[in-house]
């Protein structure tokens, strides 16, 4: 991996805005390829180590650091494949997030005003599992189901311990059974309700549905420029890799002879 030009720590350091202590540990790390040294020991980094510095910050931004850092420590470990797997990982997990996003607009459509006031419950105090089977049009059997699998969780009539479902029960029954309608399956589900009962109401949820698409978007854009970096970075090491098979050993000597105890600490 040769390079005519040379670079210190410090160099790298300020085009990151992080310290030459920061770069060495990047490198030890593995979040850049290995550094040449001089003969007295002192790191020689090179323009390809720039570029992988510039494709860990590009890739930190929409991955994570930690999810940056594994991407190229596995590159610099020689598993290419499996860097794109972790790549191709990410984006699956976002989209899964903007799945269940869609599930809880979808649902969040079909509540009525009137289902989603607490306070405005039945003047028994709720439902037997009968009539909100017949209010929703699916079987008490469904409902069950859904209980068992902890997306509703009614109240249990003293004396009797039958189902009581009050209106925030009848709520998340309905809105379980619309999802189910269009397919979504479970695990997508319990988010969405986990999500409403966080916020409170169905306004409050339709503002927090809304804040993480937004952020969803950024954080999709970020990681498509991440990638783009990514894509870029991979093909530089593929030149050089050509070059250093054109050209055989680089004998480390005279190019790399960087001297004196200050050229590391700068």
């Amino acid at each position: 991996m040769r390079e005519s030009k040379r670079l210190r720590p410090v160099d790298l350091a300020r085009l990151a805005g992080v310290s030459a202590q920061q770069i060495r540990n990047y490198e030890d790390a593995g979040v850049l390829p290995p550094a040449d040294r001089t003969e007295s020991g002192y790191r020689v980094f090179a323009p390809v180590h720039r570029e992988a510095l510039l494709a860990y910050r590009a890739l930190s931004k929409g991955y994570g650091t930690t999810g940056a850092a594994r991407i190229m420590q596995t590159v610099h470990a020689g598993d290419v494949p499996g860097a794109l797997a972790l790549v191709d990982a990410a984006h699956a997990a976002l989209h899964a997030e903007r799945a269940t996003l869609e599930a809880a607009r979808e649902a969040l459509e079909t509540l009525e005003t009137p289902m989603e006031r607490e306070q405005a419950g039945p003047p028994d105090g709720g439902l037997r599992v009968g009539e909100v089977a017949a209010l929703l049009g699916v079987r008490p059997s469904a409902l069950r189901v859904w209980e068992a699998a902890g997306l509703i969780v009614p109240e249990r009539e003293r004396g009797t311990g039958y189902r009581l479902y009050r209106p925030v029960d009848v709520r998340d029954a309905r809105l379980v059974h619309t999802l189910r309608r269009g397919h979504h399956p479970i695990d997508r589900i319990r988010p969405v309700l986990e999500g409403l009962r966080r916020e409170g109401s169905t306004e409050a949820l339709r503002a927090a549905v809304a804040a993480r698409g937004e952020t969803l978007t950024a954080r999709t854009r970020a990681m498509l420029r991440g990638a783009g970096r990514l894509h870029d970075y991979l093909d530089r090491l593929d030149q050089l890799d050509q070059l250093d098979q054109l050209d055989g050993p680089d004998p480390l000597g005279a190019a790399g002879t960087t001297t004196g105890p200050a050229a590391e600490g700068q």
